[in-house]
């Protein structure tokens, strides 16, 4: 699922795509769950209409509209938001991509996944959203309005503190792992960064969040900026379905040091990383860094 460096890296070069331009036409695939709001008001509310600015809070996308509207975009699992001309063996159906003779594509076609295309006047590149498992969201906010969705979250991760996170964490019994998931406490972080962020920081993801100290939050927290910042830089992770708007990978996914590395050396101290199941989400650590 892409966390928040993979939105923010989105937001940042979609922004050159969306921004000043004055959308013509909304095309959307047949009502699902994909649409919290109904693909006729979208076609009927964002034509004619100006993005004015590009947002982010947590993993949410915001893009501010000069009718006071605001037009939420959220990538789920499976995601992808992009502009015409991109081209990646990602966007391609998952058994076409496992095929020894599929060579990158030369452009991508709206396929059935591409459930919102955005025209521009200008008649220059179109804006897609794609998405295999519509766990993604598209939400239009009306001006004054407010949404639970957004009014639910916490600080953004890259706005937090670590008293923050210590006032959250010390009256609870959870695991430490799952309190950082915990998007109303601090909005953006997931499993990837999650994980990096506490071997950082010599926490043990199993540990009660009660039993962590100040002085260990200011670390995670720290730490959590430190691998989400340099993930940004990078490109993000792309892992599975993630692929930045112009169709190019990320490169955070080979820096990982104990994400997805199950069996594989600590790169501290050699020792043998470490799978375990947290709240249905799997954590890597290594045992003896982290405690």
């Amino acid at each position: 699922m892409p966390e928040l460096p993979e939105v923010e890296v989105t937001r940042r070069r979609i922004a050159k795509l969306l921004v000043g331009r004055k959308i013509a036409r909304v095309i959307t695939t047949k009502p699902s769950y994909f649409f919290l709001t109904s693909p006729k008001r979208l076609q009927q509310e964002l034509s004619g209409r100006t993005v004015a600015k590009l947002d982010r809070h947590g993993k949410y996308l915001l893009a501010r509209l000069d009718s006071g509207a605001t037009l939420l975009l959220h990538l789920g699992m499976t995601g992808q938001l992009f502009g015409e001309g991109a081209s990646s063996l990602r966007l391609l159906r998952a058994p076409d991509r496992r095929s020894k003779g599929t060579q990158r594509p030369r452009g991508f076609s709206p396929d059935e996944h591409t459930h919102l295309q955005l025209e521009f006047a200008d008649g220059k590149a179109r804006v897609f959203f794609r998405d295999v498992r519509k766990f993604g969201k598209v939400l239009l906010v009306a001006d004054g309005a407010s949404d639970a969705r957004l009014d639910k979250l916490g600080i953004d991760a890259l706005k937090a503190g670590g008293q923050h996170l210590f006032e959250a964490a010390r009256a609870r019994k959870i695991p430490i792992k799952s309190l950082l998931l915990d998007q109303a406490v601090v909005a953006g972080i997931g499993n990837i960064y999650a994980d990096e962020a506490l071997f950082l920081a010599g926490v043990a993801p199993r540990r009660r969040a009660r039993s962590v100290s100040l002085e260990e939050c200011q670390a995670l927290i720290a730490a959590a900026q430190k691998v989400m910042k340099r993930s940004i830089r990078t490109g993000g992770s792309s892992i599975s379905d993630y692929v930045n708007p112009d169709g190019s990978d990320g490169g955070y996914q080979n820096e990982r040091r104990v994400y997805a590395r199950e069996g594989e050396p600590c790169p501290t101290c050699g020792t043998a990383i470490r799978r375990v199941v947290i709240a249905a989400r799997s954590s890597h650590f290594c045992p003896l860094c982290q405690r």
